[in-house]
């Protein structure tokens, strides 16, 4: 399987996505559900293009022949700072047709034996219907160690509980997606979400005895809060534009996070992220690591787990390229000074 072979197929599946050459949101405005952006989905592109605004600086006379891509995080290595987001409701947001528990089931094991095979993990996620959580929790049985299942913002007592199922299913981390307090989707399946605390996190952190992150960060405040609450991560991120229109762009927001909390809590981000050279900007403007929705699920849908391994092969060769070519040799201290801001 090639890429084109894999686009194609995900193309004539996905009716939510129009795998589009470039995934800017320009051609999917307002499709929620779908993966579109929030209404005018000014948030979606300006995550793209707050991306785009910083050029790299080629240090090509540094010496640097074989970069080290590999992180360690939550006392794991990983072949690569890139994993894949959580996508919950594939039904529902993919417009993928099937029947909605086997198709959930598909897109689960799709990413989570990519990541595996890749040497990275999967974030799996959550939505209105109970087996689209259960779903991930199954893929994390199998491959104990790889898949860190994420959950909405429901009740305090109802994410504790799903976070012990997390733990006891062997998944090295647990989430909760706090930015979605006002998605679309959960209405749509009148489920009960809302905004958090530094008392719910602190309460939820210290529930489990695996790491606790937080998805939906998007100021340095809220980062220290975290920090203070107990949580063990962070995810610098505005839902890939689906819950709020004319927001900031992560990498936007990105270097003043990283100047509050880098070094005391671990920095995920997302959001724009189409190639390894963007990878590579947004580990020196603070990330400890990457996550891909969108171009994850066109990967899963189109080439199931061969299309997500094929995705983060790619882009760890393009990482491996991009650091050579700035003369970064290893990615535990990734400099700004590889970054220009050309906006």
């Amino acid at each position: 399987m090639d890429v084109k072979e894999m686009r194609d197929n995900a193309r004539k599946r996905m009716k939510g996505c129009h795998v589009c050459p470039e995934c800017n949101g320009k051609a999917c405005v307002g499709m929620i559900p779908g993966f579109g952006g929030l209404r005018t989905a000014h948030s979606f592109m300006r995550n793209v293009e707050a991306l785009q605004e910083y050029g790299l600086i080629m240090r090509s006379m540094a010496g640097v022949e074989t970069p080290d891509t590999a992180i360690e995080l939550f006392g794991k290595k990983l072949s690569l700072p890139v994993l894949i987001a959580p996508v919950g409701g594939i039904v529902l947001n993919a417009k993928v047709e099937g029947d909605p528990e086997a198709v959930e089931r598909e897109y689960d094991e799709a990413v989570t034996q990519g990541a595996m095979e890749a040497g990275t993990l999967a974030f799996t996620g959550d939505s209105g219907a109970a087996y689209m959580y259960a779903s991930g929790i199954e893929s994390c049985q199998k491959r104990r160690g790889f898949v860190i299942p994420t959950i909405k913002p429901r009740e305090d007592v109802k994410i504790i509980e799903k976070a012990k199922l997390a733990e006891a299913a062997g998944a090295p981390a647990v989430a909760s997606d706090i930015d979605a307090a006002t998605l679309i989707n959960m209405r749509i399946f009148g489920q009960p979400v809302g905004p958090k605390n530094a008392d719910s996190i602190k309460k939820i952190a210290a529930s489990v005895h695996i790491p606790f992150i937080v998805k939906g960060i998007m100021s340095p405040e809220e980062a220290i809060a975290c920090v203070d609450a107990g949580a063990k991560g962070i995810v610098v991120s505005n839902h890939g534009g689906r819950i709020l229109d004319g927001m900031a762009g992560t990498a936007d927001v990105l270097p003043e996070i990283a100047d509050a909390v880098k070094g005391r809590i671990t920095i995920f981000v997302d959001g724009g992220v189409r190639r390894g050279e963007d990878v590579l900007k947004m580990l020196a403007l603070g990330a400890d690591a990457v996550l891909i929705g969108r171009l994850a699920a066109v990967a899963a849908i189109g080439g199931g787990a061969e299309g997500v391994k094929l995705m983060l092969d790619t882009f760890k060769r393009e990482l491996s390229d991009a650091m050579m070519i700035t003369g970064t040799a290893d990615l535990k201290h990734v400099s700004r000074t590889i970054l220009k801001q050309i906006k």
